[in-house]
């Protein structure tokens, strides 16, 4: 009897795991519990329905992004088929028609002789092999049934991200490496004085705010406000909460700065570094505008924006393994926004790399994942490493990967000299994990593509 496998969630990553797995001859039963029970996301019943933009970002491999949906071409991925078939004129981006793109991978989904969509709620986990993507609206019955198997405080349900920005972007002779009262120098930190600390909160106080959708409405925690909001409480608000400069010394003046913004490293080689306490509302225009105004990010890159919204997603780095299964449940993957990545293809990617991982371990085998010099294996490092304590969703970036040993000082040949590395080397990497699975089969015309 062939084995069937349980994929739960029919959202990006559940399909592309679903197809994946049915391509090479495993029966999967896709749960989806809309339109039975609908979200207040979602608008169709219709599987991969896109609840935000309707870009997938930039096709350009010197891109991070563009990169990444290069990796995932490779492993054969239903997004990025839907999208070319549904896609809109959009420059260098890939845009799609958003109803016509969920109805292309509700079309292959569904007509796949191998996949059973079951239009119901799953309550509980499966207790076979199987993959859980289901996304940042997970149901309650759901989510406690996970947070039982993990035990303890495993899931979160809203996101409070601070920016990250590029450590080769941080101007060095302006910001300084030191910990309050000489603790370490394990962040940079970035001095205002009076002039410049006002200047900041004036233009933080006028930014406009994104306010989203209905769903992203959440009360805000008083230990964990947005940026903003202090600001709006008055003028030395910030200056005595996360902009305080106790314990710091400028080594330019030899004096306490007036105020002061911490950077906090996100990786071992210090190449992402995130603006400590400073969780968002304000549009992402917004963002770049206010926070070049501090001291030290003049010509700041933003790998990540902030944002606070609504989200369920565990805590990768403390309770799952580092393909993304419970310790003790190597058959159950999670995949998709509930590992902690975020956008579209990242979502997607993460449920190709369950799929195929969970082939390998009912074949036997041990999981294995790209290198960290690739877009997706750099993201998964990310989410292995991340200190459990601080652990955020995070989206594909340059940062994610190891630098280049003698990188060129321009950026673009930077860029496209990580991007030729990526490919060369996944390409590498999924020749060898695709060598031990079974080939890929469209049904139509039931050869290997």
């Amino acid at each position: 009897m062939r084995r069937v496998v349980d994929v739960v969630g029919g959202g990006l990553a559940g399909c592309e795991a679903a197809l994946f797995l049915a391509r090479r001859g495993v029966g999967v039963r896709l749960w989806e519990m809309r339109p039975a029970r609908q979200t207040p996301a979602h608008t169709t019943p219709l599987l991969g329905e896109l609840v935000c933009t309707n870009s997938f970002k930039s096709e350009d491999p010197a891109n991070a992004h563009g990169q990444l949906k290069r990796e995932m071409a490779l492993m054969g991925s239903l997004l990025l088929e839907a999208a070319h078939r549904t896609r809109v004129p959009a420059g260098s981006a890939l845009a799609v028609d958003r109803r016509m793109f969920a109805q292309e991978m509700t079309r292959a989904v569904e007509e796949h002789p191998g996949i059973q969509v079951i239009r119901r709620e799953c309550l509980r986990l499966p207790e076979g092999p199987a993959v859980v993507a289901t996304g940042p609206l997970t149901s309650d019955p759901l989510a406690q049934a996970i947070q039982e198997l993990l035990g303890g405080p495993s899931l979160s349900f809203y996101d409070a991200i601070a920016p990250i920005v590029s450590g080769d972007s941080v101007d060095r002779r302006v910001a300084f490496p030191a910990g309050r009262f000489q603790e370490g120098e394990d962040y940079l930190n970035c001095p205002l004085d009076r002039d410049e600390y006002r200047r900041f909160v004036a233009a933080l106080r006028a930014a406009d705010v994104h306010h989203g959708h209905e769903f992203d409405a959440i009360p805000y925690f008083e230990g964990c406000l947005p940026v903003e909001v202090l600001a709006a409480r008055g003028e030395d608000t910030l200056r005595f909460g996360p902009m305080k400069p106790v314990g710091l010394k400028d080594p330019r003046t030899g004096r306490r700065p007036w105020a002061v913004v911490q950077l906090r490293r996100e990786d071992r080689a210090g190449q992402m570094w995130n603006l400590v306490g400073f969780q968002t509302r304000l549009k992402v225009g917004e963002q770049g505008r206010v926070f070049r105004l501090i001291p030290g990010l003049e010509q700041a890159e933003f790998l990540r924006w902030g944002s606070i919204h609504r989200n369920t997603f565990l805590n990768f780095p403390r309770f799952l393994t580092p393909w993304g299964s419970p310790r003790g449940r190597e058959d159950l993957l999670f995949a998709g926004q509930l590992v902690g990545v975020e956008g579209y293809t990242e979502s997607a990617a993460s449920g190709l790399l369950a799929a195929s991982n969970l082939l390998r371990i009912l074949s036997g085998k041990d999981p294995a994942l790209p290198p960290p010099t690739t877009l997706l294996g750099g993201l998964y490092r990310y989410l292995r490493e991340a200190d459990p304590r601080h652990f955020q969703p995070m989206n594909s970036n340059w940062g994610l990967v190891d630098p280049l040993p003698d990188p060129p000082r321009d950026k673009t040949a930077k860029r496209e000299a990580l991007a030729l590395r990526a490919m060369e080397e996944f390409r590498r990497w999924w020749e060898e994990v695709a060598s031990d699975l079974p080939p890929a089969v469209h049904p139509q015309n039931g050869r290997a593509p």
